[in-house]
């Protein structure tokens, strides 16, 4: 794409500013402040962090700037964007500005895309809305923007369903899509949540040359300390729908002067590379007694012939009672699909599956959904979890109804508020809907659910994607304890590298559906034994902008040097 065929050149002032903005939530108890006071700007070029904990604002603001708050939301003060007023525009002129002047990477792209539409009709449909092109040229341009945004077979991936697709490639193909017109402004709502650390430091990379390109301003929201030092040039804390402290990135990271910043900023976790690491809970694995769960030899194939995908290839691993496993590896290297075998969910092609001593290949119908209760499940997109027709409330007690029958309704509500207490949730919540909750949130009502019945086997898959660093460590301190109170074992999904060191006593990391190493969380992450473990500890972001800086400078050399040599 030329420069011509995005937005038009922007302001000489800031692309996006706020003043005085504030915005009021309807409720049925009364109005509810979200935002108040807010001002702020990003110039041309400029990437703006704002962070906080979940709840705090920052995705309301993302909203407001883009003209996308609810019905019963009620913004004032002003919020312009390439010299446009947001606040009180008509519905029109915000059709216009959307998608070409301001586009927004939203937090869940379940939510964000059709799922009944093949993603290169999706992204060539943005496309079209905004210029005139044959649909020929828009769909050469989608089938360009996949590739740029590193999905793997580009041509292949295009005539997709979002379904079809890992949940990281799907979070790339919405992040095409906001690039596809070269905004002026990018709004990006947690745009690395769902990818894996080597994926991650990839978009960076491509939205750090676009704003150096093109100009275009990015207001980043996101929880990610290390992100913020790897992308930010300035920093916005937000703190009860109010700013507290802003500043250069190096100012409020390294040298932070509010006491809320520096509260946030120690829960960060940090990868270590000089000592052992530290697992929350303890090592209470017997390996002379049967695993809760285990793989032997697992391979899984979907499809049949040309069209054949080989997800899982002779994969083994274990975990027993008292013990946290943690799965790594890039989107699409099979983490997730493990995890459903293990949880019976996907039968294997080849191989065998022992779930609390039990073949589940030999368990019929009903015994395997006794085996089940016995199993907590989070899954990483919390809203493809919890059903949008129910209360928080029901939602978490929907397992008891279907596996403690005998308890009675005063029963269930007395255990839903205390499971709510340990995910450190307020009982009130209950009673709302859960799209009237924030995604780390959402994230916890989901723990809660997998809680609740006090499981033998936890199986979480990316449980702290979508929260913030306080509340994460809240959640895993939760796990921990429970852990060590119920003895359950922890299958651990997550591209988070440095949590699985602090939280995980083994780890296996995962590459195209294979087994790449595994072995103590220390041993592995401290010394990997494989270049492709030590690329996927070099692409982990630090909370540290003059420590990231350089990493990040030795990652773009390695790789450079790579390509280099197989050019040769």
């Amino acid at each position: 794409m030329t420069a011509t065929q995005g937005s038009a050149a922007p302001p000489a002032g800031p692309i996006l500013e706020l003043d005085d903005l504030g915005v009021v939530f309807t409720t049925e108890t009364g109005e509810v402040p979200a935002v108040q006071g807010v001002s702020l700007h990003v110039r041309p070029g400029e990437t703006l962090a704002l962070v906080g904990e979940s709840g705090s604002g920052k995705s309301t603001i993302a909203l407001a700037a883009m003209g996308l708050l609810a019905g019963n939301a009620r913004a004032t003060g002003s919020a312009t964007v390439a010299g446009h007023q947001v606040v009180g525009a008509r519905e029109a002129d915000l059709a216009a500005l959307r998608g070409r002047t301001v586009s927004m990477v939203f937090q869940e792209p379940a939510t964000a895309l059709d799922p009944l539409t093949r993603i290169g009709r999706q992204i060539a449909e943005v496309i079209r809305n905004h210029r005139k092109i044959s649909a020929k040229e828009a769909a050469a341009e989608a089938v360009e923007l996949l590739r740029k945004v590193g999905i793997p077979e580009p041509e292949r991936r295009a005539t997709a369903y979002p379904f079809q697709l890992s949940g990281g490639q799907r979070q790339r193909v919405v992040i095409a899509m906001a690039i596809a017109n070269e905004p002026a402004l990018l709004i990006a709502d947690e745009p690395t949540t769902a990818l894996d650390v080597t994926v991650q430091a990839e978009i960076l990379d491509l939205l750090r040359r676009l704003a150096v390109e093109t100009g275009t301003g990015v207001l980043l929201v996101t929880h990610n300390m290390g992100v913020v030092a790897d992308f930010a040039d300035r920093v916005a804390v937000m703190y009860h729908g109010e700013i507290v402290e802003t500043g250069p990135v190096e100012d409020v990271l390294l040298r932070p002067s509010h006491d809320y910043t520096k509260r946030l900023l120690a829960a960060v976790p940090r990868l270590s590379v000089a000592e052992a690491g530290r697992p929350a809970a303890p090592a209470a694995a017997r390996p002379d007694t049967d695993p809760v769960v285990e793989l032997r030899d697992i391979s899984v194939v979907f499809g049949r012939g040309k069209g054949a995908v080989r997800a899982l290839d002779g994969v083994s691993l274990a975990v027993h009672a008292g013990e946290t496993l943690g799965l790594v590896g890039e989107s699409g290297s099979g983490k997730s699909t493990a995890s459903r075998v293990a949880l019976g969910l996907i039968p294997p092609s080849s191989g065998t599956v022992s779930l609390f001593g039990t073949d589940l290949g030999r368990t019929r119908s009903r015994a395997r959904r006794a085996l089940r209760a016995g199993i907590g499940v989070v899954l990483q997109d919390p809203v493809a979890s919890l059903d949008a027709r129910m209360t928080v409330g029901e939602c978490v007690a929907e397992p008891l109804r279907v596996h403690r029958r005998e308890l009675s309704a005063k029963d269930r509500q007395s255990k839903v508020a205390d499971v709510l207490d340990r995910v450190r949730l307020p009982r009130e919540l209950a009673r709302r809907a859960p799209r009237e909750l924030s995604g780390g949130q959402r994230q916890r009502v989901s723990l809660a659910r997998a809680l609740v019945l006090e499981p033998r086997l936890l199986v979480a898959d990316e449980p702290t994607s979508a929260l913030d660093v306080s509340v994460q460590e809240a959640v895993l301190e939760v796990i921990s304890e429970l852990q060590h109170e119920l003895g359950f074992a922890c299958l651990f999904v997550s591209h988070d590298l440095a949590v699985v060191q602090h939280f995980a006593q083994r780890v296996v990391v995962m590459r195209a559906g294979r087994i790449e190493e595994q072995g103590p969380t220390g041993a592995t992450l401290l010394h990997p034994e494989t270049d492709y473990t030590r690329r996927l500890l070099a692409a982990v972001p630090v909370p540290d902008p003059v420590i990231q800086r350089g990493r990040r400078a030795e990652r773009l050399a390695t790789l450079a040097a790579g390509r280099t040599e197989a050019q040769v």
